[in-house]
């Protein structure tokens, strides 16, 4: 069953040039160029296969402040406001609601950790309550079941993964934005020690700056230019349901499952965590980077197979740019569900919430989560490179901080004040060996 995705047209023609060119059409390119285009550059989005179809389109849809990393709650904050003004000023509708988000717990220490979170929150103003065990359990009715506590954050909210990044991409076409789908980059020029132009399967453009936002792909188009990224990725599982259960929270969060409303009514299930690695010659390379995030999550995750090898965006191979690349082999990354996980998932949401129970499996799809050794992403100019700006490691988070990515990265190009301090996602803090430690919060 494929994954629900608004799809929209390409334009006819690929450009001789362009102010910026953005390389990946995920949810953190589409905003980049998005906000580029509004401050007057001319921009070309690269796609290699469709916009937002790889992992901006497979995840559960949430837009949140609660429980982030501090290094990435103010641009989280900002993102929630961005996605309401986006919608105001282009008039294009990504399914963005501040419907809060509900977490419920029986484990006195995980309440006992988002109470310690909310009283960081409190200290940047943010808000988030705490529930005590009766509030807990009125928030939670429709699971009929008895709760010791929980939290729930009024401002955060959920945006519909299946047609936010093909719109804000069709805005960007409104403002005079150019978008390529099935347009592979395959690399860069330079000249005189900076980016010249980006060489694609359909042509070359001429440009000074280069964003890449690829993804799951990130590290091993850097390796192209000599830059080391260190960079893993989690295979997860989730399914969607057919609409039809009433009196449902629009995105709740238990340990055991978390259930979100879609656009169309139905809901989008997952497991918290839970996913398989893929053993790849790149994780290999980078394996000693990521110990430290992997043994932290230990007993939600498992061995995979060769899905990572056959997809082949973690490969060491180089490649030349006058021929196909792996891209162009794999123009969607589409791997393999697991089923067990699938099924697991389903049972669980149906015993939390009966209601489901009146639903159908719509749909069910795997994706690849890419990660940074410090689950922060790196974004901003690699110094060893000018005009080369990255945007990649989200780690999970890329969807709902999507446009705060793409506002900030405008920033750096066009000089202007930036939305958030850009220095704890500078790309170069990796270029020594990091054993890189996950933030409490």
């Amino acid at each position: 069953m494929p994954v629900p995705l608004l799809t929209i047209e390409s334009s006819p023609d690929l450009p001789e040039s362009a102010d910026a060119v953005v390389i990946g059409a995920g949810i953190v390119g589409v905003f980049t160029a998005y906000y580029l285009a509004r401050r007057g550059l001319k921009v070309a989005l690269l796609e290699k296969g469709l916009v937002g179809a790889e992992q901006s389109s497979r995840n559960w849809g949430w837009c949140r402040q609660q429980n982030r990393d501090a290094r990435e709650l103010p641009i989280s904050t900002k993102s929630l406001d961005l996605w309401e003004q986006f919608a105001a000023d282009s008039g294009e509708d990504p399914g963005f609601s501040r419907c809060g988000l509900l977490y419920l717990s029986n484990d006195e220490q995980e309440i006992a950790g988002w109470a310690k979170w909310c009283d960081f929150a409190k200290t940047v103003n943010v808000t988030s309550h705490v529930l005590t065990a009766a509030q807990a359990q009125e928030r939670g009715r429709a699971t009929g079941k008895s709760w010791k506590g929980g939290v729930f954050s009024p401002s955060d909210g959920i945006a519909d993964p299946a047609r936010a990044a093909p719109v804000v991409a069709r805005a960007l076409r409104a403002l005079g934005g150019t978008v390529h789908q099935n347009c592979a980059a395959r690399g860069l020029e330079t000249s005189g020690g900076r980016v010249s132009a980006v060489v694609t399967e359909k042509g070359t453009i001429r440009t000074p700056v280069a964003i890449l936002s690829g993804g799951a792909w990130a590290s091993a188009f850097c390796r192209q230019l000599g830059i080391v990224f260190p960079q893993a990725s989690v295979r997860s599982s989730i399914l969607a349901l057919s609409p039809g259960a009433q009196g449902l929270p629009d995105a709740l969060h238990t340990k055991d499952v978390s259930v979100t409303r879609r656009g169309d009514g139905g809901y989008t299930l997952a497991i918290s965590g839970r996913g398989r690695l893929d053993p790849t010659l790149q994780s290999l390379r980078f394996g000693r980077e990521f110990v430290p995030m992997f043994l932290k999550r230990w007993r939600s995750l498992s061995m995979g197979g060769l899905e990572g090898i056959r997809s082949g965006h973690e490969g060491l191979s180089r490649w030349r740019l006058d021929a196909p690349t792996p891209m162009e082999r794999m123009r969607i990354l589409d791997p393999a569900v697991d089923q067990a996980t699938v099924a697991e998932t389903h049972r669980r949401a149906v015993a939390l919430l009966p209601e489901l129970a009146k639903t159908t499996i719509s749909a069910r799809w795997g994706g690849y989560i890419d990660s940074t050794p410090d689950g922060v992403p790196a974004m901003g100019e690699v110094r060893s490179l000018p005009g080369f700006i990255l945007a990649a490691g989200f780690s999970g988070h890329g969807f709902g901080i999507g446009p705060g990515a793409g506002h900030l990265i405008a920033d750096i190009i066009t000089g202007a004040d930036p939305i958030v301090d850009p220095r704890p996602y500078d790309p170069d803090r990796f270029r020594a060996s990091v054993w890189g430690k996950v933030a409490d919060f």
